[in-house]
Formats: structure tokens, C-alpha cells, sequence
């Protein structure tokens, strides 16, 4: 028998609709591509993604059509991630950070039919447009620009072009399982792959993700994305942003450490969210300008591993609370954040300190499973290891265009990771599977390996890979960058080892580089380490 509530769809358009209605004053902070401070509001963000949505009927672009973003994170582009979904179409987000030739595979493999891009991206558009198969539409993020239309022929221009708009546009009826917006992994190995997400796993992933045992987000705050809108939808904070009428400071290009600083401080910033490198950056930037961060209460750290040192620095010379979480591309991305429970309120600070290491426990919505190589489930108890599962709400099944699913046969999603789960869920990343170093039978963990050079004050940031061994097949290396003016050796970091970790498990050479390889999201790329590094144990003396 039916129950007798109301039906109506969770859609992208009702997350924007209600920031328009109920806080449609709230202020909108976008740091400009070209320099200086936008200040505008969630009303009138509203109104132009629906003058958006209005422009793109107008140009004929189809209702189901992808639209490409390159672009940073500012007002400009708030508004394309909601008129966009809003119309029912799908946004996709382009890491710029891509190399071009990927970025022409996914553009064709999308099948993209608009390309929308801040001018700083100009010059990358201008040399690959030609490889995209499938795009009609080029529109540049801002004022007309002259020297910029002779580059690209037919090129529009968003503020002019969407001025052309209906604001009085409606929304059309969506169904909640259509697509809304489309990321790709990031390309480390092989060709990247499209996560298509509707827009039921979005609003889900906005409600169950923002709890108080979540990210917390609430009308009195200024939330700062530093996670770039083009790497997994900012995390989702635009969304959130939306349904709780957050005060969003957008903090354009510009994410080094003395610019991050001087934004808190300037906007009242009272939350953010970035990958660690994000937050070593700060650290440095908040010494050189002075700059008190005074404003700012906590930051949610992602993407890879948090350094064990960054909690306390943060904690006792700034008063910010780091909050560990976890997710993928494939996870919309939220799958952990580490909140703690009432029973933890006794505990003494290092000890609360200690489990907020871990990447936390996953909101409703998703489960976690850790299983051993032949797919059996493993104990939750916080010591056994095992390759991490994942389900839930906002999950991925297949990946775009590929009709086999990515599931196992029992409907879970491996995550690639190696990880521990205690009995109250709280899970712990040991490792890449594909990083994780196998000694004489044992695993070594380069998580942990890295997070003790890290904490060593003369290392900037470092990276540990297993190189062949003649006799234990693999052995760990340590490669190390050091902080400027150090003059740490390699002896004074394996020293540093000594008490935390068992003395088979220290690294058996260290190896000081100049700078660590990136991928797109600012992760190490080990692969490439691994090709230069992986045979120093076994080359002739």
C-alpha cells in the first residue's frame, strides 16, 4: 500500500531555488581570473544560471547535451554548475591540469557540445580545439575580449551572451536518475574514465554528507572551497553550499599559501577544504604574512593521507580543527570523515588527536567492507588489513560508456585501497594496493613511511616506493625533498625512524630530489618515481 506524503524530485534546480529563496542576499566572494574581488549573492546567481540555462535553448543546444567547464573556482562558475543541471544537461568538469591530449580524449569521449573556459585557459582551448570532435560552442568566462575573439572564431562571451537570457526561464521537470554532472579520473595509468553523477546521488550525497557528524556547513558560515570545482565538483561544497545558504568565498587562481592567508583573514573564512600540499602551503603562507587566520574554525583535508604533524601545528598555533575524509572520483566523493563520537570526549587531546589520523567513518548512505585477496570479508577490528569495498547511494555502478558494470558480484565497489575498519567503522587508508610495499612476505606501509619524514623539520614532503630486492623482492626508498635552508642527510632521517616504526620496516636508502612529479590533482605520482627509483638496490656495486 502507497503512503499518502508528497512526491517531488531531488534535483540540482530545488538545491539553487531554495538558496534563491531563503537567502538569496547571502554574499557570494569570488576572487576574479583577471584580479581583484567580485562580491555578489545567491539571488543573483540564481537569476543568471537560470538567464544561462535560457541562453543555452536559445543557442540550440539539446536538453541532454554535456557542457564543458575549464575553469577555476569563481562566481562564473558556480553559475554554470547549477544552470546547466538545472536545464538538464550535464556539466562537465575538465581538469585543466590534464595533459592536452587528454583533455581532447575526454572532451570527444564526453561527446561535448559547449566549452566554457576562464581566460587564463585561453591559450590551452585555442591549441587543442581543433582535436574536439563534437564541440559547437566556445564561450569565454567573462567581458568581451577583442583579442581573444580573433583567437577562436565565433567565440561568445558569457557576460554578454547570457545578458540575452529570460530570467523568468523555468525549470523544466527532471527526472531525479538523469544525469547531472560529469567527472573523469585523473589519467595516472590509461585513458581516463568518466563518472556520470545523477542528480538524485547528488542531492543525497549533499543532505547525508552535510551532518553534524559530517561536514557541518550552516548558514553562519564563510565556507572557502580550495579544492578546485573541476576535481570531483569541489567536493560537492557548491551543492551544500546551496542547501544550507552558506556564505561561499571562491578563491579564484590564486592558491598559494600567502594569497589562502590574507583571503581568511580579509573574508572572515571560517571553514575550508583542500589537499594537504593546500595546507603545508598555508602553514608557510600564515608565517610570511602574519596573516592570524583568526576567523577560520576547521578545514576538511583530503585527497591523500594527512601528515600526523599538520593536526597539532594547525590546532595549537592557529586554533583550526583538520578533519580527515576520504572518497574517489567513483564516490561523488564523500565515503569517510572523521568526527568523533561522545565516548571519545574523555579522552586526552593526543589521544583524540590519534583517531583523527584515520580517514573516519562513512555518513548514512555508504558502507565500507574490507576483504582479503580472494574476496572473503575480513574482521572490523582495527589491526586486520584488507582491500577496501565501498557502496551506497552515491556510488558508482559502470563507468560512462562501458556496459559491463565496475561492481564485484555482490555489488561492491573496489576502492584500490588497502585499510583497516574498527568495530564503530572508523577506517583507516594503509595504502595504494598498487603502492603498498611487500617485504619478505610483509606489507610496509608508504603512508606511514612518508608521514614520519614529513614530521622531520628539515623535509618539505617525501614519497616512499618500493624498489626491487634480490633477496626480500621488495624494499622500501624513501624520496625526499628537503625544506629550504635544511641540511638534513640521509643518515639524520633514517635516524628518525628509530622508536616509530619496527627497524624492518625503515627505509633502506633515502634519496633527496628537488621536487616531487604531480599528477592533475595534485597527487605524487609514484608510477613515475618507481620508473626512475625502483632498481637503486639492485644496480652493481
Amino acid at each position: 500500500m502507497s503512503g499518502t506524503m508528497m512526491h517531488q524530485q531531488l534535483t540540482i534546480n530545488s538545491l539553487i531555488d531554495h538558496a534563491a529563496r531563503y537567502h538569496g542576499g547571502t554574499e557570494i566572494v569570488s576572487v576574479e581570473t583577471q584580479g581583484g574581488v567580485e562580491r555578489s549573492s545567491w539571488g543573483a546567481v540564481a537569476r543568471n544560471a537560470r538567464l544561462l540555462a535560457s541562453s543555452l535553448d536559445k543557442l540550440g543546444v539539446a536538453d541532454d547535451a554535456k557542457v564543458a567547464t575549464i575553469a577555476w573556482n569563481n562566481r562564473r562558475h558556480l553559475e554554470i554548475y547549477f544552470g546547466v543541471a538545472g536545464s538538464g544537461r550535464v556539466t562537465h568538469t575538465i581538469n585543466p591540469r590534464l595533459f592536452p591530449e587528454q583533455i581532447a580524449y575526454i572532451v570527444n569521449h564526453a561527446e561535448d557540445k559547449v566549452v566554457m573556459f576562464d581566460a587564463t585557459f585561453l591559450p590551452l582551448v585555442a591549441a587543442v580545439r581543433n582535436h574536439f570532435d563534437t564541440v559547437e560552442h566556445f564561450v569565454l568566462l567573462g567581458p568581451r575580449d577583442d583579442r581573444a575573439a580573433e583567437t577562436i572564431p565565433g567565440l561568445l562571451f558569457y557576460d554578454e551572451w547570457i545578458a540575452g537570457g529570460d530570467a523568468d526561464f523555468e525549470w523544466p521537470e527532471i527526472d531525479e536518475t538523469r544525469a547531472s554532472a560529469l567527472c573523469y579520473t585523473s589519467g595516472t595509468t590509461g585513458n581516463p574514465k568518466g563518472v556520470q553523477y545523477t542528480h538524485r546521488s547528488t542531492v543525497l550525497h549533499s543532505l547525508a554528507g552535510n551532518q553534524p557528524d559530517g561536514m557541518n556547513v550552516s548558514a553562519k558560515d564563510s565556507v572557502m572551497p580550495v579544492v578546485p570545482m573541476f576535481h570531483v565538483n569541489a567536493w560537492g561544497i557548491p551543492y551544500v553550499a546551496a542547501h544550507t545558504g552558506a556564505r561561499l568565498v571562491l578563491p579564484g587562481p590564486n592558491l598559494d599559501g600567502e594569497s589562502l592567508a590574507r583571503l581568511i583573514d580579509a573574508e572572515s573564512v571560517t571553514m575550508s577544504l583542500g589537499v594537504p600540499t593546500i595546507w603545508m602551503g598555508l602553514l608557510d603562507g600564515l608565517e610570511k604574512t602574519g596573516a592570524t587566520a583568526k576567523s577560520m574554525k576547521r578545514t576538511v583535508v583530503g585527497g591523500s593521507a594527512l601528515p600526523p604533524s599538520m593536526i597539532p601545528e594547525f590546532r595549537d598555533k592557529y586554533g583550526v580543527e583538520l578533519i580527515h575524509a576520504w572518497g574517489m572520483t567513483e564516490t561523488s566523493p564523500l565515503g569517510t570523515l572523521n568526527q568523533l563520537l561522545q565516548k571519545h570526549e574523555a579522552l586526552s587531546e593526543d589521544e583524540q588527536a590519534a583517531i583523527r589520523l584515520g580517514q573516519g567513518r562513512p555518513p548514512w548512505g555508504v558502507e565500507l567492507r574490507i576483504v582479503d585477496e580472494n574476496g572473503a570479508a575480513l574482521p572490523h577490528d582495527g589491526e586486520t588489513q584488507g582491500e577496501l569495498h565501498i557502496r551506497g547511494h552515491w556510488i558508482v555502478d559502470s563507468y560512462l560508456k562501458r556496459d559491463e558494470t565496475t561492481l564485484t558480484e555482490d555489488g561492491w565497489f573496489d576502492t584500490g585501497d588497502i585499510a583497516t575498519i574498527d568495530a564503530d567503522g572508523y577506517m583507516v587508508i594503509r595504502d595504494r594496493s598498487k603502492d603498498i610495499i611487500k617485504s619478505g612476505g610483509e606489507w610496509i606501509s608508504t603512508v606511514e613511511l612518508e608521514n614520519i619524514a614529513i614530521a622531520h623539520p628539515g623535509i618539505a614532503n617525501a614519497a616512499a616506493i618500493a624498489a626491487a630486492h634480490e633477496k626480500w623482492a621488495e624494499r622500501p626508498v624513501l624520496i625526499a625533498v628537503k625544506a629550504p635552508g635544511a641540511e638534513v642527510t640521509e643518515d639524520a632521517l633514517l635516524h628518525h625512524y628509530e622508536g616509530k616504526i619496527a627497524s624492518w620496516q625503515v627505509p633502506d636508502k633515502v634519496i633527496f630530489v628537488e621536487a616531487l612529479p604531480l599528477g592533475a590533482t595534485g597527487k605524487v605520482l609514484k608510477n613515475k618515481l618507481r620508473e626512475e627509483f625502483g632498481g637503486v638496490l639492485t644496480v652493481a656495486k
